[in-house]
């Protein structure tokens, strides 16, 4: 039995629901990740998904800003909404999805941004960051011969040399700070998570899922970042049939700076 999972950072879900819609009609993925959704839970445009077939709903909103939600057309069942830093600001949800004889534990994440300053000492935002992912040691993929687990998100963060557009002019630019990029990666080896955009993909082959709206015409400067991910526990890797990165969205009308991500697995 098939399932594909989507990520978006969709920067304001009901600014934004014309071009979410698109991308369901044209692309169906069983499972849509959200990120960013900035509005409360009872301002969810939880109609508009219904409409389309996502009938199944979990939702982790505040006001104007932050928020994470997960839209599907199969059942879901909410496991939980985790608190993290001991701030109240709607950045995990996470749901169990029954798949054939396996039931799948899937995580959905907004890390912080961190702000400009890469200083936690004179810069909150940033030492917020760094602190979310600390944390983020306890979060494991769990597995066993009935179940797995997937990690997905705006991660905020580039890992890898190749994950952005210039390795050298990036090293100081928060995202991709040695700081981050290490902490990041001994959290996902940690918790046993397989980087599934990377696996079987070339390290120097670059990977980009966001596009600053900062430059003018973004095709033209190719100047991405990897800080959308998905995540997997090992026992996904057999059944994990490839994923999408839909670069044209960033081209939309009126489009989030990030782009959608759809892995694919053929669970049995």
């Amino acid at each position: 039995m098939p399932l594909s999972v989507a990520t978006w950072n969709i920067n304001s879900v009901r600014l934004r629901m014309p071009i979410v819609e698109r991308f369901l009609v044209e692309n169906a993925p069983d499972v849509l990740c959200l990120q960013e959704t900035k509005c409360v839970d009872d301002q969810f445009p939880s109609a508009a998904f219904r409409k389309i077939g996502y009938r199944h709903l979990a939702i982790s909103g505040q006001k104007g800003y932050h928020g994470v939600a997960i839209v599907a057309r199969r059942p879901i069942e909410v496991v939980e909404r985790r608190r993290f830093c001991d701030k109240d600001d709607c950045r995990h949800i996470s749901v169990r999805v029954p798949v054939g004889d396996k039931s799948v534990l899937l995580h959905n994440f907004y890390v912080p941004a961190g702000g400009d300053e890469p200083d936690p000492e004179i810069n909150w935002k940033f030492r917020h960051k760094l602190d979310f992912v600390a944390e983020m040691n306890a979060v494991r993929a769990e597995h066993d011969a009935n179940s797995a687990s997937i990690l997905v998100g705006d991660l905020n963060i580039a890992p890898l040399e190749h994950d952005v557009w210039s390795h050298k002019q990036l090293l100081n630019v928060v995202s991709h700070t040695p700081v981050e990029t290490e902490s990041f990666e001994a959290m996902r080896k940690a918790g046993s998570w397989v980087d599934l955009m990377r696996h079987n993909v070339p390290y120097e082959q670059k990977l980009y899922t966001w596009w600053s709206y900062r430059a003018r015409d973004w095709e033209a400067s190719g100047r991405g970042r990897r800080l959308d991910h998905i995540w997997s526990s090992e026992n996904l890797l057999p059944v994990f049939s490839g994923y999408d990165i839909l670069r044209d969205a960033r081209g939309w009308e009126k489009p989030s700076d990030h782009v959608p991500v759809i892995a694919r697995f053929d669970i049995g």
